[in-house]
């Protein structure tokens, strides 16, 4: 669905949103969203260009958000790192379709439509908001069929 720079760019931005007043360096971010800070540095350098986060320097610096969470959507933070793409014209490149879809890629365009007007209607607040209990870490015992 969502690729997983854009997955490790959500995960960041969630974790600037938990405390927006306080600048977090890559590693403090790093050892919360579980991503590599080489790679983390990369993604935090992408949302800083598309102006969702920017850098202090210095010894409390680190990366903090521009705007407050209640102002960024889910789907910002995609299209910082990764577009979110409709299907313009047909994938398979049938000459008979030209710039129609056929049923298949407009049901899937449609659905598509569908996801990036929820990411573009969700702020980070939002999510932040939600009270969703987490999973178990591990659901089933490794060479066990039964459930902890």
């Amino acid at each position: 669905m969502i690729s997983q720079t854009a997955e490790y760019a959500l995960r960041a931005m969630v974790c600037l949103a938990q405390q927006p007043d306080q600048a977090q360096t890559t590693q403090q971010i790093a050892e919360q969203t579980r991503v590599r800070p080489a790679y983390l540095s990369k993604v935090l350098q992408a949302l800083g260009r598309a102006g969702l986060v920017q850098a202090q320097r210095g010894i409390h610096g680190g990366f903090e958000l521009v705007r407050s969470p209640d102002q960024v959507s889910i789907l910002e933070v995609i299209n910082a790192v990764d577009p979110f793409k409709r299907i313009q014209t047909c994938p398979l490149g049938i000459p008979s379709h030209g710039n129609s879809l056929c049923a298949l890629h407009r049901k899937i365009d449609n659905a598509m439509g569908q996801i990036e007007e929820a990411f573009g209607s969700t702020s980070l607040q939002q999510l932040l908001d939600e009270d969703l209990p987490s999973p178990p870490l591990c659901p089933v015992r490794i060479g066990s069929d039964k459930r902890p």
